[in-house]
């Protein structure tokens, strides 16, 4: 093992540990819970059809393979989180190392992106206005990023409480949808044939349309890693981390599964499609005298949350990068009084106004479940590579098969074979090359002006991914 790698677990302060299993449940739960479900179940629909609820089955499956391989690394490794150390730690390459954590930023970038614009549409529906035009909804959009990044240059601290309250919001809202869709269902209102048709066109296979609806239904599942990082402030990680996080992870895949069900059966595929408020369809279909406007400060508040929580991440990892001098150090800078790293903040800011204006709905979801895929596949592959590295302690060992499956899935649904559409790629591809060419500016500099080498410490940085 590397020295840097070795550096990941030692000499690093204790962090209280204040989460039982409660709290860490609640975690789980609301770092999943989010934009892909609120905002992008109608996309999926447009994809597949009235089966929407297959392909969010189908992603919660290969969620639950990689989760295996991140319960066996954090229960192994208690104090070292995120995907960024599993991977220095397995094969010691600085650069994928780098690539990782631009690629977890990125995803943050794109997910808070999506976010923005599902608020912009549900902002106009919680104030009954209706944009004639969608710049309206773009220009909507922008405000609130930029409303964002200045909460962030004042510093936001999360706490358990505060994830708490929008955990139980984000899933009231949902919880609303089911019970409605079960008492129309109950009343015989509904269409329950829809649940098994597929929208093949000419020369797909259901298959084919199952997998595409997969590659971008994947953006739901997403957030469970990210609880890796809390295992310094969890009461007895290795115990309770498995059970929890296995249970946070079926709680939500079969709520996604009851609201896709729920939203089809009232709702039809081509009318869910339309627009970016497809639950909000569902409930005005459902129960027309329910508070429409209620749902829809509900879904704000839930993609607000996820919007702030990815750009607080992306800016800090741009921050945490530059301070290890693998990126360039004006990056790196701080306002005197807040504290705040303002220069990483207004660049992530810029790229994601950058990718509001560039990008759709749903290309800003798949890139994100892209981005994300890639590094799934990394860690299923890392956990494998790292079984090398003995622990005196016991901890939870992953059934081989299940890791090589989970990679190999991963793999599937970010290559071209998915299905996946060609605007995913040429969005991530760009972000990379940004992060590449930083990268590369900040090598010349330490090499040919600074005179120093970068000695880049991964476990200093906080490697939060996309909250959905």
């Amino acid at each position: 093992m590397s020295d840097i790698a070795a550096r990941t677990t030692e000499d690093r302060p204790e962090l209280k540990r204040v989460m039982g299993p409660g709290l860490l449940l609640l975690f789980v739960v609301g770092d999943i819970l989010g934009t892909g479900v609120y905002a992008l179940t109608g996309k999926v629909a447009g994809e597949v059809g009235g089966a929407v609820w297959l392909p969010f089955l189908c992603a919660f499956i290969v969620a639950m393979l990689t989760a295996t391989s991140y319960l066996e690394l954090v229960t192994k490794y208690p104090k070292a989180g995120g995907a960024a150390v599993y991977t220095h730690k397995a094969f010691g390459i600085h650069f994928l190392t780098f690539l990782l954590t631009f690629a977890v930023m990125c995803s943050g970038l794109t997910s808070a992106s999506s976010a923005s614009k599902a608020f912009a549409a549900n902002f106009f529906s919680a104030v009954k206005l209706d944009p004639d035009r969608g710049s309206v909804l773009m220009i909507t959009a922008l405000a609130f990023m930029a409303l964002i990044a200045l909460v962030n240059l004042r510093g936001v601290g999360e706490s358990v409480k505060a994830n708490v309250v929008l955990t139980l919001v984000e899933l009231s809202g949902l919880l609303i949808v089911i019970a409605i869709g079960a008492w129309a269902l109950s009343n015989g209102d509904g269409d329950t044939a829809r649940l098994t048709e597929f929208n093949t066109p000419d020369g797909e296979s259901p298959f084919g349309a199952v997998t595409a609806a997969t590659a971008l239904a994947f953006f739901a599942m997403v957030g469970f890693e990210d609880s890796v990082n809390m295992a310094e402030e969890t009461k007895d990680p290795v115990k309770i981390f498995p059970k929890i996080m296995l249970t946070g992870l079926t709680i939500t895949g079969v709520i996604y599964v009851l609201v896709a069900i729920s939203a089809v059966a009232l709702v039809s595929p081509e009318e869910l499609n339309k627009g970016a408020t497809p639950l909000l369809k569902v409930v005005e279909a459902g129960a027309p005298d329910f508070p429409l406007q209620i749902f829809a400060w509900i879904t704000m508040f839930a993609v607000a949350n996820s919007a702030l929580i990815n750009m607080l991440m992306a800016s800090r990892l741009l921050y945490g990068m530059s301070h290890e001098k693998v990126l360039p150090g004006p990056l790196g800078r701080v306002l005197h009084k807040r504290r705040t790293p303002w220069v990483a903040i207004v660049f992530t800011t810029l790229l994601a106004f950058f990718l509001i204006g560039y990008a759709d709905l749903t290309a800003l979801g798949g890139t994100t479940a892209l981005l994300l895929l890639c590094v799934f596949a990394i860690v299923n592959v890392a956990v494998l590579v790292l079984r090398r590295d003995k622990v005196e302690h016991k901890h939870f060992h992953a059934p081989t098969a299940l890791p090589i499956l989970g990679c190999i899935l991963c793999v599937y649904l970010a290559s071209p074979l998915s299905g996946r559409a060609s605007a995913d790629y040429e969005i991530a591809g760009w972000l990379m090359v940004i992060g590449v060419g930083l990268w590369a500016i900040t090598w010349l500099l330490n090499k040919y002006v600074f005179k120093r080498k970068s000695d880049f410490d991964p476990s200093h940085l906080d490697q939060s991914g996309p909250v959905n």
